[in-house]
């Protein structure tokens, strides 16, 4: 199996963009701040950053946060790509810029607008290479644009119907880390129903629900560490010994038994392969 070069981080959404006129805020937002680690991985504030709005109703709008959200962070060369059809990926002017980036991110909104307009394209294929190729190379994506990650995509699905059997909708995503199944506003949207299904239809998939203003940092396509400042929920079906999903009718509540769950915050492990959790020690300081 080819070793991964490259770095992802998956926001769950909602991510602090340094807003806030505090002194003290201001300092912890750029030294400990989701964004801040995004620059730190791509190599400083000298890196050129490319932000994708595409999964957003409104990317003008989120292109300018994001513009002085990175600038704020010191940040000289962020640069917004307005890519809203399929074809649009296919222009040498985004292909050059996806080609000299240092990161890529995804924005927030329906994440199958990424999938529809990127899935196949020739910035896809060069995502896909650079990620396994090139250190140092990092793809970030908040809330739709972590999602879209996975190979095995959550599409849509309501929390109301908690465990329930068709009430999670599932799309192919982009295929960067097959492993696992990404769900972003965990906590604050009650997505634990839809995400347990997702992994009662894939039980040999992890399943990651990602609050709000929280992410990951996953290097080789293994080892993940948790920034920000909420949870990280792990599912792990690989022991399961009762899953009735195969079985039932849509709309009929559903039953797992020992399936594994983690709750991790900033500065735990996790390592993908291996299944294990790593624990930050009481007494060491904040990633």
């Amino acid at each position: 199996m080819q070793l991964i070069k490259g770095t992802l981080i998956p926001i769950g959404g909602n991510e602090d963009k340094g807003i806030n006129d505090d002194e003290n805020y201001s300092l912890e937002f750029i030294d400990e701040g989701i964004l801040s680690h995004v620059v730190r991985e791509a190599g400083g504030i000298d890196a050129n950053i490319v932000v994708i709005p595409t999964a957003s109703s409104i990317p003008a709008e989120v292109g300018e946060n994001y513009i002085k959200a990175f600038s704020k962070l010191g940040c000289k060369n962020v640069h917004i790509l307005h890519i809203r059809r399929k074809e649009d990926s296919e222009k040498q002017a985004s292909i050059d810029l996806i080609k000299s980036a240092n990161c890529v991110m995804f924005s927030g909104g329906n994440q199958s607008k990424i999938t529809d307009v990127f899935g196949g394209s020739t910035i896809h294929a060069i995502l896909m290479n650079r990620y396994r190729n090139e250190t140092g190379f990092v793809i970030a994506g908040t809330s739709a644009g972590a999602m879209a990650m996975s190979t095995e995509m959550i599409a849509g699905g309501s929390a109301t119907e908690a465990f329930v059997k068709g009430a999670v909708s599932m799309y192919k995503g982009l295929g960067l880390i097959p492993e696992l199944i990404i769900d972003t506003h965990f906590i604050r949207r009650g997505r634990f129903g839809r995400q347990s299904e997702a992994i009662a239809k894939f039980p040999d998939l992890l399943g990651i629900g990602l609050a709000e203003d929280t992410g990951m940092i996953v290097k080789n396509g293994n080892n993940c560490i948790i920034i920000g400042s909420g949870m990280v929920i792990i599912f792990d079906g690989s022991k399961l010994t009762h899953n009735n999903e195969k079985i039932l009718n849509d709309g009929t509540p559903m039953t797992m038994a020992n399936l594994t769950v983690h709750v991790l915050s900033n500065g735990d492990s996790y390592d993908i392969k291996n299944r294990k959790v790593t624990v930050l020690p009481i007494e060491a300081s904040f990633i």
